[in-house]
C-alpha cells in the first residue's frame, strides 16, 4: 500500500505541474488573449488626463487648478491650448486620429459637428447644478457643461435714465427724442457686425415660440421677417434709433464705450464683458444697470454660453471616468468652485457656486441665469457667416441711406435667402 501511495503522489504532482506550466504558458501568450475572469478585474487607475482648452484667457488659472488637483488626488491634468479658428480644426484632427483629449471645450455651434465624440453626461451628479436652460444638449442628452455665461441688453446711465424710460417702444422712442433735444446721444450701437446687427436682431428671433423652428422655416423660405410681428416692431425700434441717435457707422466699439463712460451717451446695447473697459476710466461718477431690450413686451436679457466642457466619448472607459471625476471636483469641491468663482473671470453657470463682488452688469446676468429668466442666443443657429457676410452689409446700407425699417427687413430677408441656399 505504501508504494502505491507514493506512485499516486508522484502522479498527482506531475499532473499539477502540467496544469501549472500550461497556465503560465497561457499567461505568456498573445496580449490579445484574455481569460474569462479577466473582465471582472478592476481597471488600472488612470494617472493622467488631458484637457484641451479653447479659452486662452483662463489658461494660467486652469493650469494652476490642474496642479491643485494633482496635489489632492495624485492625478496629473495636462492642459492643451489653442485659439481662434485653429482650435476647432485641431480638435477635429486629434479626435479623428484617436489622439483626442479626455476633456475638451466645444461651442454650441460646433456641437453637431462633434456629436459622435460627446459623452452623455446626463446622469452625472454635478450636471444637476447647471443653471436653467444653459446645459449643452444634443438629442435631448446633456453633453456639455458651460464654462460660464455672458449676457447683454441695454446698459444705461442711472443718473440719466430710469427703468420706466425703457419699458416699451413708446417710452424708448420718447426717451431718445428727449436726449436728442438735450444734445445727448440717447442710444448707441457700434459698427462691428455683432454689435451693429447680430445681437440686437437676436431679440425678435428669441421671442418666437420656437426660435430654432422659425430659423429652419426661414432657411426654407416658408416665413419672412418682414411678415412677422416681432420683426415689424423691431423695424420701428431701428427707425427710432436711426432718427434720434448717432449713426453707428461713425461709432467704433472703443468710441461707444468711451462715450458712455464719459456721460456723452445715455444707453448702449452691450454685454457684461464691457465692464472691464469701463474700469479703465476710473470713477465714472455714475452707476449703471442693464435692462432688457423692450421689444414686444420682452422683460428678459439675452444670456448664453460661449463654450462648454465636454468629455471624449471615444476615450477608454477608465479615462472617461477620470475625466468625470475631474469635472465633478472642479464643480463641487471647495478648491474648484473657488477657482471658477474668483480666478476664471467668468460668471458661473452653476447654481451651487457663489460669487462675490460681481460688477453690476455681471450680477444682473448671474441673477437672470440662475432664475432662468433669459432669452436664448438664437443667432448661434443662424447659417454660418451670415451675420458678417450678409446681414451686416444690409444694415450698413440702412444706416447710410434713407432706407426705412420696413425696407431693412426686406433687405434682411433677401440676404437670408441668398445665404441659406
Amino acid at each position: 500500500m505504501g508504494r502505491v501511495f507514493k506512485v499516486k503522489n508522484k502522479l498527482i504532482l506531475l499532473v499539477s505541474s502540467v496544469v501549472l506550466i500550461s497556465t503560465v504558458m497561457a499567461g505568456c501568450g498573445s496580449s490579445d488573449s484574455k481569460s474569462a475572469s479577466e473582465g471582472d478585474k478592476p481597471s488600472p487607475q488612470v494617472k493622467k488626463i488631458t484637457v484641451f482648452n479653447n479659452k486662452v484667457e483662463i489658461t494660467e488659472p486652469l493650469e494652476e487648478l490642474a496642479a491643485e488637483y494633482k496635489k489632492e488626488t495624485g492625478i496629473e491634468v495636462e492642459v492643451w491650448g489653442s485659439t481662434g479658428d485653429s482650435y476647432s480644426q485641431t480638435l477635429q484632427t486629434k479626435l479623428i486620429s484617436n489622439q483626442g483629449p479626455t476633456i475638451f471645450g466645444v461651442k454650441v455651434t460646433d456641437a453637431t459637428k462633434f456629436r459622435s465624440y460627446l459623452y452623455d453626461l446626463s446622469n452625472e451628479e454635478y450636471v444637476k447644478n447647471i443653471a436653467p436652460n444653459m446645459a449643452l444638449k444634443v438629442d435631448g442628452k446633456v453633453v456639455g457643461v458651460p464654462y460660464g455665461v455672458e449676457g447683454y441688453g441695454l446698459i444705461y446711465n442711472k443718473n440719466l435714465v430710469k427703468p420706466e424710460d425703457l419699458k416699451d417702444y413708446d417710452s424708448f422712442a420718447k426717451t431718445l427724442e428727449k436726449f436728442k433735444a438735450e444734445g445727448i446721444n440717447g442710444f448707441s450701437l457700434s459698427q462691428e457686425a455683432y454689435f451693429l446687427i447680430g445681437q440686437i436682431l437676436n431679440t425678435p428671433f428669441a421671442l418666437q415660440e420656437d426660435p430654432l423652428a422659425f430659423i429652419e422655416k426661414l432657411n426654407k423660405g416658408e416665413v419672412k421677417m418682414a411678415e412677422t410681428k416681432e420683426f415689424q416692431e423691431f423695424a420701428k425700434f431701428m427707425d427710432a434709433i436711426k432718427a434720434n441717435a448717432k449713426n453707428p457707422m461713425d461709432v467704433k466699439y472703443d468710441d461707444q464705450i468711451g462715450d458712455f463712460a464719459t456721460g456723452k451717451t445715455a444707453i448702449i446695447h452691450q454685454g457684461n464683458w464691457a465692464y472691464g473697459m469701463f474700469k479703465d476710466y476710473g470713477d465714472l461718477g455714475f452707476d449703471m444697470a442693464m435692462a432688457p431690450f423692450p421689444l414686444a413686451g420682452n422683460d428678459k436679457i439675452a444670456v448664453g454660453v460661449g463654450s462648454n466642457w465636454a468629455i471624449n466619448a471615444d476615450a477608454p472607459a477608465e479615462e472617461i471616468k477620470a475625466g468625470n471625476d475631474f469635472l465633478n471636483w472642479m464643480f463641487t469641491s471647495e478648491t474648484g468652485m473657488r477657482y471658477i468663482g474668483e480666478k476664471f473671470g467668468f460668471i458661473p453657470a452653476m447654481t451651487n457656486i457663489e460669487v462675490k463682488n460681481l460688477d453690476p452688469l455681471s450680477e444682473k446676468v448671474h441673477e437672470a441665469s440662475n432664475s432662468g429668466q433669459t432669452l436664448q442666443w438664437a443667432y448661434n443657429y443662424f447659417p454660418p457667416g451670415i451675420i458678417v457676410n450678409d446681414l451686416m452689409p444690409a444694415t450698413q446700407e440702412y444706416f447710410l441711406t434713407d432706407m426705412t425699417g420696413e425696407q431693412l427687413l426686406q433687405k434682411l430677408d433677401a440676404a437670408w435667402a441668398k445665404s441659406a441656399k
